[in-house]
């Protein structure tokens, strides 16, 4: 078929089969055709990405809200000295730490910062302009860039014309397995007996993090990206609160990258 002509009833009958019975590989299946409809669309060859919307023709995953609830994470407290020991070292473009670093500080989800391009950074503010279609709930986020998340991002200047994080071989994205290599490779330790941190579990020791240092929980969530269930409460959540959210992601990046500090003469 041509790309063109494909449609979400299609999408849909490719998955089917491994719905239900695998739904992790399934999802995985889904994210990696929403990537290559996602390119096809940006770059013209058709109108839409009929990824989607699909999953309005497949029935409901039961065990995927479990799933993702419960993605190992690594207790807060341990972050600054696992950055210190195993993120950071002296190498210019090394990808795959500067990504985790970065998913780190600013608490994203790890495919966002993944298709992340030059394009969506506002230097002069500091501001990381998510657009709604490469977000989870297809809403246009905004985060607040510390100083560390910055210098992350101008150590990598250069590498790409447009992808900010990109894969050194290929020169594409990079795979979602890139991270998940590294924390095993790493025994990344987690709050789940005999399983390694996951990078998405990052975002629940940013959560813990907030709760325990006193944040409210609206910041903590719009930090998140997470949406209100409560169509209520929903309808006065008119703003962002970008500028109350910034000295809490600065706060957070001084801690994570307590352990590292350095006087400039070292």
């Amino acid at each position: 078929m041509l790309i063109n002509q494909i449609e979400p009833s299609h999408i849909a009958e490719a998955l089917k089969p491994i719905w239900l019975a695998k739904a992790e590989t399934a999802s995985r299946v889904k994210q990696r055709m929403h990537t290559v409809m996602a390119w096809a669309w940006a770059n013209g060859y058709c109108q839409s990405n009929p990824v989607d919307v699909v999953d309005k023709l497949l029935p409901t995953q039961s065990s995927k809200k479990v799933h993702t609830q419960h993605q190992p994470a690594m207790p807060w407290k341990l972050i600054p000295e696992f950055i210190c020991f195993n993120i950071l070292n002296k190498t210019r473009y090394d990808v795959t730490r500067s990504l985790l670093l970065f998913v780190i500080l600013t608490a994203c989800r790890s495919g966002e910062a993944r298709g992340m391009t030059w394009e969506e950074i506002d230097w002069e503010n500091q501001i990381w302009t998510i657009p709604a279609e490469r977000m989870k709930m297809k809403q246009q986020h905004r985060v607040p860039l510390s100083e560390q998340a910055m210098n992350v991002l101008k150590g990598l200047q250069g590498l790409h014309e447009k992808w900010v994080f990109p894969s050194p071989r290929k020169q594409t994205i990079l795979s979602d397995m890139v991270l998940t290599s590294f924390l095993r490779k790493h025994n990344a330790p987690s709050d789940t007996p005999n399983r390694v941190a996951t990078a998405h579990g990052f975002r629940s020791s940013f959560r813990d993090w907030c709760s325990e240092q006193g944040y409210a929980r609206d910041l903590a969530e719009r930090a998140l990206a997470h949406t209100v269930a409560n169509q209520v409460e929903a309808a006065y959540h008119r703003t962002d609160l970008l500028e109350q959210r910034r000295p809490m992601m600065q706060a957070w990046a001084d801690f994570v990258m307590s352990e590292t500090q350095q006087p400039e003469n070292t």
